[in-house]
C-alpha cells in the first residue's frame, strides 16, 4: 500500500520505501519468530543464544551492541536466560566491575538443535527472490544501515537543555 501523503516526489518515494521496508521486515520477523517461540524462547533470547554460540563469551555491553538492544533490555533477557540455566554470567578476575556471559552446556545444546531450523526457515522465506536479488538486497541493506550510522555520527550534537544539565550537577 503506497502512502497517501502528497508531497514532493522525493518525500513520496522515501515514504513508500519506508512503508515497504517496514512491512517486509515485520513479515520476516513474524515468520521467523514462530519457530523460536515454539522452543519457549523470545526473539531477543534466541538472538543472544545465537550470538554467544557463534562469537563465544561476551560482556553484556558487547551483547547489547551486537543485538542492537538497550542495556536494560539485555539485562532482562540475560536474567531470564539465566533462570532457565541457558547462560551464565561470570565476573572478570581482572576487573570485578566487568562480567562475561557464556552459554551453559544446556544453552549450547538448545541453540545447536534449533539453529538449523532457523536457517531453513530463512532460506525458505527468501526463496521468493533469486540468488542475485538476495545478494543485492543484502548489499543495499548493509549500505543503508552503515550510511545511516555514519551520517548520524557526523551530525552535530544537539545542545543539552538547561533543565537537564542543571539536574545532573
Amino acid at each position: 500500500m503506497p502512502t497517501h501523503f502528497s508531497g514532493s516526489a522525493a518525500d513520496v518515494r522515501a515514504l513508500n520505501l519506508l512503508i515497504k521496508l517496514m512491512r517486509a521486515s515485520m513479515t520476516v520477523k513474524t515468520q521467523l519468530s514462530r519457530a523460536v517461540t515454539g522452543h519457549g524462547l523470545t526473539e531477543p533470547q534466541f538472538g543472544v543464544l545465537e550470538t554467544l554460540y557463534f562469537l563465544g563469551p561476551l560482556s553484556p555491553s558487547a551483547l547489547s551492541h551486537k543485538r542492537l538492544s538497550s542495556g536494560a533490555n539485555i539485562t532482562t533477557v540475560l536474567d531470564n536466560l539465566e533462570k532457565r540455566e541457558l547462560v551464565r554470567r561470570e565476573q572478570s578476575e581482572e576487573d570485578r566491575r566487568c562480567s562475561r556471559v557464556q552459554l551453559t552446556p544446556e544453552g549450547r545444546r538448545l541453540i545447536a538443535r534449533i539453529f538449523p531450523g532457523h536457517v531453513a526457515a530463512a532460506r525458505e522465506l527468501f526463496s521468493v527472490l533469486t540468488a542475485a536479488e538476495q545478494e543485492t538486497l543484502a548489499e543495499l541493506s548493509r549500505k543503508l544501515g552503515v550510511g545511516i550510522v555514519e551520517r548520524a555520527s557526523r551530525a552535530p550534537k544537539a545542545p543539552r537543555r538547561a533543565a537537564q544539565s542543571a539536574g545532573r550537577k
